[in-house]
């Protein structure tokens, strides 16, 4: 019987997790022996594609919903200086790529573009002043501006302002150097730099069918989407980064750790609008607060991206509801993720959930004029013929089992790994790719703790010279490391002019 190849390293999916994740590990080990493994004929296809995904840079400067208002009035700012912090770690890494000659330019994935908030009538205007004075107190948001003037509302986001009612009780605050990422084209990137490596290889039209525990890791079955042959390859460490589909395949893996996680998938859709003469009155990232009831990943938002060069406006997002776990997944994915492990906590999230599932249902069922609607509280003028509806990706946020409830459904991201340290999977959604490198390093501080702390700790402190705790308590180091950052990433003017990559 003939051998299974042998490699160290299996991660499963091209996105910007698995790529993240095993460009780190290369740099760390350089003869480690790697393979990617993903389903599309291509990386960056499903929720790393810059039009399957939200924000784009969540660095807490401007998403409203990372600080919460209490039933007291009070305001917690944790969750921001957290995300902010963790952002910075995430350009750390860019940056240590960007001055590699064989990266090229960071422009191509990383673009300046303003981060503001805007909320209407007294109320938010109450609580966007309050997060801003408690904000501003912290180095991270030193350069955050606050204004309830109009004229200068409208130096700031011109594309709004005109059609509103006089009388209308409005205010911002503007972080004015923030950023725009491609996730694709840094995906896209990181894999180029792998394929470049000795012994890493990435493998596409390639689909995990099985996973099985051998004596030194795992044995993994991958079958070819295209010719339907399969092979076995032994690892000693698995990533399961395939967003949606992680879910099913660490259920798959049989580990302890993975007994009671359920998914819940939510699809997302935007307006778009490519008009030269409307995006080039809107240079920012504008959010707001999600309407009463609904779901903090509705939170509205109009958004500048920059895309292989051309610059659009996104709005949105309109959620949405199917069983898939993908965009190109199955409508069976859903039904297949139960097991008697999960369905306890699956029956009671949708036990209290109605009002989550009766809002996706009606926003299913939304006709492009009340999408407009919504459009036209951010940007009254609105044409219709300016827009169109676009597709975004799949978002499985994680069900999980909770002592009171039965089961809760959480917004955010959680890494599941195998006690032995062999085998780890990403659940959730966002902030996710913002973040990519902070969760990455956690999954290698837990997953290999010996290497982390010995042979591999010189250049951790090489790429990272400083982490989130440090960033979030020193004042001057936060403040330096960013400056370097921008440098290395080309986002202020006396950088290094590079050609674009």
């Amino acid at each position: 019987m003939a051998q299974n190849e042998s490699v160290d390293v299996v991660l499963v999916g091209a996105g910007i997790m698995s790529a993240t994740l095993a460009v780190l590990l290369k740099e760390l080990d350089p003869t480690l022996k790697l393979e990617v493994v993903e389903a599309m004929d291509s990386g960056a296809a499903e929720s790393s594609n810059p039009w399957n995904n939200a924000g784009t840079g969540h660095a807490g400067l401007c998403e409203l919903n990372y600080t919460p208002q209490a039933a007291d009035g009070s305001i917690d700012i944790k969750k921001a200086v957290h995300i902010n912090t963790q952002f910075e770690v995430s350009r750390q890494f860019w940056a240590y790529l960007s001055k590699k000659s064989t990266f090229g330019s960071a422009r191509a994935f990383i673009n300046p573009v303003p981060h503001l908030s805007y909320v209407e009538g007294d109320k938010g205007v109450s609580f966007l002043k309050k997060r801003f004075e408690l904000l501003k107190q912290h180095h991270a948001f030193a350069e955050m501006e606050y204004t309830e003037d109009k004229a200068v509302m409208n130096e700031w986001m011109p594309l709004m302002m005109p059609g509103r009612p006089a009388d209308q009780h409005i205010a911002a605050t503007r972080v004015a150097k923030g950023t725009d990422v491609n996730f694709g084209a840094l995906t896209n990137k990181l894999l180029k730099v792998l394929g470049d490596s000795a012994d890493a290889q990435v493998k596409y039209s390639k689909k995990v069918v099985g996973l099985r525990r051998n004596g030194n890791g795992w044995t993994v079955s991958i079958k070819d989407v295209n010719s339907g042959g399969a092979r076995e390859v032994d690892a000693r460490f698995v990533f399961l980064g395939a967003g949606g589909a992680a879910l099913p395949l660490l259920q798959l893996s049989g580990i302890p750790e993975s007994k009671g996680f359920g998914g819940f998938p939510v699809s997302g859709q935007w307006l778009r609008c490519d008009n030269p003469e409307i995006v080039r009155q809107h240079q920012a990232k504008v959010y707001s607060q999600a309407a009463v009831g609904a779901p903090p990943m509705s939170v509205p938002h109009l958004d500048t991206r920059v895309v292989d060069g051309k610059t659009s406006l996104l709005f949105g997002p309109y959620a949405g509801f199917t069983t898939k776990f993908l965009k190109h997944g199955s409508l069976m994915d859903l039904p297949l993720s139960v097991r008697m492990g999960n369905i306890g906590p699956m029956l009671a999230v949708a036990r209290d959930n109605m009002d989550l599932t009766k809002y996706l249902v009606s926003e299913v069922m939304q006709s492009m004029e009340q999408r407009l609607e919504s459009l036209r509280r951010f940007y009254p003028q609105a044409k219709a013929e300016d827009w169109r509806l676009e597709v975004a990706g799949q978002r499985v946020q994680i069900i999980k089992k909770d002592p009171k409830k039965g089961g809760i459904l959480q917004f955010g991201t959680e890494l599941v790994s195998a006690q032995d340290g062999s085998l780890a999977a990403l659940l959730g959604a966002s902030p996710g790719a913002s973040v990519t490198v902070s969760i990455m390093l956690e999954l290698i501080e837990r997953c290999f703790p010996e290497q982390a702390k010995g042979a591999w700790a010189a250049k951790l402190k090489e790429i990272f010279p400083a982490r989130e705790k440090a960033l979030a308590t020193d004042a001057a180091l936060y403040r330096k490391i960013s400056a370097d950052n921008d440098v290395a990433l080309e986002l202020v003017e006396d950088s290094p002019a590079k050609h674009y990559a």
